[in-house]
């Protein structure tokens, strides 16, 4: 029996932080470990660009994001790792669903139809600032998943309708022209919390409240000391499991640490010295993999070795399929 194809994309759309990290970052790591599936990782370079549309900007974010999953112990041996814009048999296979996709399907689109209900309450075109990459945005994610015949997805619950997307398209191009895409599934990871930011709210770029993952040890400090809290006293016992200190620590302790600083919380420490325990775990488990990353940026040679690799890799899984596409819609050259 084949393995389950497993694929996850990672789009380069700002820094990562702590947030990406534990919520998406980490949980694709783990499936990555597990030799019962064949993994696959793409930097969806051109989903990026939608939005980020200055050159130098784009050219670092790709880079960036690329050796943010190297230097956290992504191991291209393992798994098949590649850049989006190396496979052009994904924009081919995009146009190709296209044309068998509803405009109405895409009208549906959470992405598309928020930036429709913001315009509204501003009361300018319902379309303002949306490009035709934004539009059709869910039917190269499609392909981004058909193509490699994806057997699940790991997604954010956010997420889901993309891949629900996907396999609405698969199921029209089948019924044209007979079985030819797995469909897909999604995983979602119930289990993950909503990683709080520095002001107590969702840990976003937009809220301006994020810990970027590879910041220096001083600045580190510096923006966990800025983390929320109340005002408990610091000889008054604190209930751990509603403290955002908390909350993170356990993402980055061992559970003999977790379960000491838990002591600790019931007996009274101050919110100070709960800070400076959380900046020692992550500063601890992120030393080695920010020494990594700072050496990859250094050195983006080796960043595209790594991606040329994993590009001819996936276009080796991605020919055969669009080689068969090609042939049921009439192309038999």
């Amino acid at each position: 029996m084949s393995k389950d194809i497993v694929l996850t994309g990672i789009k380069p759309t700002g820094k990562v932080h702590l947030g990406n990290y534990i919520g998406a970052i980490k949980p694709a790591l783990q499936i990555a470990g597990a030799s019962d599936c064949t993994s696959l990782y793409f930097m969806a370079d051109y989903h990026g660009l939608n939005f980020i549309q200055h050159r130098d900007e784009f050219s670092d974010l790709s880079y960036s994001i690329a050796a943010t999953w190297l230097a956290l112990g992504l191991d291209p041996d393992r798994v098949i790792f590649y850049r989006q814009s190396d496979v052009p048999e994904i924009f081919e296979l995009s146009w190709i669903l296209a044309c068998l996709t509803s405009k109405g399907l895409m009208n549906r689109a959470h992405a598309y139809k928020a930036i429709q209900d913001q315009n509204e309450q501003l009361g300018v075109d319902a379309d303002t600032g949306v490009n035709m990459g934004l539009f059709t945005y869910p039917i190269l994610m499609a392909a981004d998943i058909l193509l490699f015949q994806s057997d699940k997805v790991p997604v954010g619950k956010d997420q889901i309708q993309h891949v629900e997307i996907a396999r609405d398209i698969a199921e029209s191009f089948n019924r044209v022209y007979g079985d030819t895409f797995k469909l897909p599934d999604y995983i979602v990871d119930e289990s993950t919390a909503v990683i709080p930011g520095l002001d107590g709210r969702k840990m976003s770029k937009s809220y301006n409240n994020t810990i970027p993952l590879f910041e220096t040890a001083e600045n580190l400090k510096k923006l966990i000391s800025k983390i929320k809290t109340d005002s408990t006293l610091p000889q008054e016992p604190k209930d751990p499991e509603t403290s955002n200190i908390f909350l993170l620590y356990k993402e980055f302790a061992t559970p003999a640490q977790v379960q000491e600083l838990r002591d600790k919380y019931l007996s009274g420490i101050s919110w100070g010295e709960a800070k400076q325990e959380l900046f020692q775990v992550v500063n601890a488990a992120l030393e080695e993999p920010r020494k990594k990353y700072y050496d990859l940026i250094a050195a983006p040679e080796q960043i595209d070795t790594i991606l040329s690799e994993g590009a001819r890799k996936a276009r080796a899984l991605a020919g055969p399929l669009l080689k068969k596409v090609k042939s049921r819609i009439g192309r038999y050259s």
